[in-house]
């Protein structure tokens, strides 16, 4: 295969993995590292360094948007973002070290968790009391409502999503993904962060935290620009169609049969994982 058909053919899977990972809510990282790796037969290693630079990309994009709206809670991704990025920082020092089998067998399990989290039903938790230190911190915020009103909400547990922010940066500077389920599993289900406010701002800190891990990944060399600038520009255009047609289309079974191709793709990398087959 010449270059030129190669990073032809990278562009246009990128370009799907950005579109499927915006019309699912999963980001395009989750779909292109498998891509990278059992399509192309990259190395891990450097199919985790160009996903670090598809998610600064559609974090950028994608997140500035979100702002713009008035649904981040930007005090509060600016907080979590202390935890994520020494996490991040941490995670892609050792993710250099280790080798390729055991990074499969984590992403495995982490696609696990991503569909399963997927199948959670979505609340607003509506009369949460918040925390002390959560009101101390001024974490609490507002969201606007479809009909123009605008609704605020409290939050708690800061600590333990503190630390939990901090594994999320931790698995990101592994995988390369942004451990958006993780950053959203702190939010909503420890910190009581109405869901919709929870997503947004774990994208508008994913960027944060892949700066991070992907400075480590620079300086060993394993982020290689001829695999990572083909998948950052094919999922950034693939995100942002996907946002376009999001609007329009019903995605609830495209989410579901996606949901199923992640637990088959991560049953397979842990099973070669653990067959040593990367």
């Amino acid at each position: 295969m010449t270059l030129l058909a190669f990073t032809l053919i990278l562009l246009l899977a990128a370009y799907c993995a950005g579109l499927l990972g915006s019309l699912t809510g999963l980001g395009g990282g989750v779909v292109v590292i498998p891509v990278l790796t059992l399509g192309f037969g990259i190395d891990f290693h450097y199919a985790v360094g160009a996903a670090l630079v598809a998610s600064i990309a559609t974090s950028s994009g994608s997140g500035s948007a979100y702002v713009k709206e008035g649904i981040t809670n930007i005090r509060l991704g600016m907080f979590l973002e202390i935890a994520t990025t020494i996490g991040a920082v941490c995670g892609a020092a050792v993710a250099i070290y280790l080798n390729n089998n055991v990074i499969a067998v984590i992403y495995g399990c982490v696609l696990l968790l991503t569909a399963a989290m997927q199948q959670r039903r979505k609340s607003d938790h509506d009369g949460v009391v918040g925390s002390e230190a959560a009101r101390r911190l001024k974490l609490f915020g507002t969201w606007p409502q479809k009909d123009g009103t605008v609704k605020s909400y409290q939050l708690r547990h800061v600590g333990g999503g503190f630390g939990v922010m901090y594994v999320a940066g931790v698995l990101s500077g592994i995988l390369g993904i942004g451990s958006g389920v993780l950053k959203v599993l702190a939010m909503d289900a420890m910190m009581k962060v109405p869901f919709k406010v929870s997503t947004t701002t774990s994208n508008f800190m994913m960027g944060v935290t892949a700066c991070a891990s992907a400075v480590i990944y620079v300086q060993r060399g394993v982020i290689a620009p001829g695999i990572a600038c083909p998948v950052m520009i094919g999922v950034l255009f693939g995100a942002l169609t996907g946002a376009r047609l999001l609007k329009r289309l019903n995605v609830s079974v495209l989410r579901q049969i996606f949901c199923i191709a992640i637990v088959l793709v991560a049953i397979n990398m842990i099973w070669q994982g653990f067959g040593g087959k990367y």
